[in-house]
């Protein structure tokens, strides 16, 4: 079972958030405009809620893991912001209906019952409102550290299943038009993430196939094995690690 609240610390210290290209790009869609009252599912430790909310959105955002909703107080606090968090589940949020102006989803969605969240982001939104789906997935590439580290992944947790992917999520278009959703846009865009080798085993201590879902004693065998192995193959320190960014923007029926 996956739990990221066991991966709190390293997911709030060392997981980047979006970059500041991809909000740019998305007030060009009118998302993450001032007074928007907005819903983050899956907030995590509120790097996107954050992000709105220095832009003058009003944000409540909702994660099932308290310990990550720990961590995002904290870095609000640092950034001087303020956003209502509430432990919670994307399917089922308890919030009131037609009270949203939007709805984002970043890097979480494919962890719902898409169906069941669809439905309920369906029941948050004014009529016209947008829901905004958001990626930010490193590429492996041959001979990159991605494929050397989602290798190191796979050989301390076979039942690891998210490697290989290429940042297109194309499928969910799909489901969000049978969810009854219209004016589908999406883009995408590449830029490199930098990362120390010690931020880069944060980094993958914080996910889903280590941390999340390893214990303690096999984290750190993994963990040491990464640091071996970066150290080896991959002296250059920081590391540009390829990142492709992906946004899919659809709304409400007006």
């Amino acid at each position: 079972m996956v739990d990221f609240g066991k991966t709190a610390a390293d997911y709030g210290k060392h997981r980047q958030g979006f970059p500041e290209e991809l909000f740019r790009r998305l007030r060009a869609f009118n998302i993450g405009l001032p007074g928007q009252r907005v819903v983050d599912l899956g907030t995590g430790t509120g790097t996107v809620a954050r992000s709105l909310a220095l832009a003058g959105c009003r944000l409540t955002g909702i994660d099932p893991a308290a310990p990550m909703l720990e961590q995002a107080r904290a870095l609000d606090a640092a950034a001087g912001v303020s956003i209502e968090y509430i432990a919670g589940r994307a399917e089922n949020t308890g919030l009131p209906a037609a009270n949203f102006d939007l709805v984002t989803a970043g890097q979480c969605w494919h962890w719902f019952e898409r169906g069941e969240a669809a439905r309920e982001v369906m029941r948050l939104l004014v009529p016209g409102g947008a829901l905004a789906i958001l990626t930010f997935d490193w590429i492996p590439l041959p001979g990159n550290v991605v494929a050397a580290t989602e290798a190191l992944i796979e050989k301390h947790n076979p039942s690891w299943l998210f490697g290989g992917a290429y940042g297109i999520h194309g499928q969910w278009t799909i489901e969000t038009g049978r969810a009854g959703f219209v004016a589908h846009e999406s883009f995408s865009f590449d830029l490199p993430a930098w990362y120390t080798h010690e931020a880069w085993r944060g980094r993958i201590r914080a996910s889903a196939g280590v941390g999340a879902s390893l214990p303690p004693e096999a984290v750190a065998a993994f963990d040491a094995e990464h640091a071996a192995m970066l150290a080896r193959n991959f002296p250059e320190d920081p590391i540009a690690v390829p990142h492709r960014t992906w946004a899919l923007v659809c709304r409400k029926p007006a």
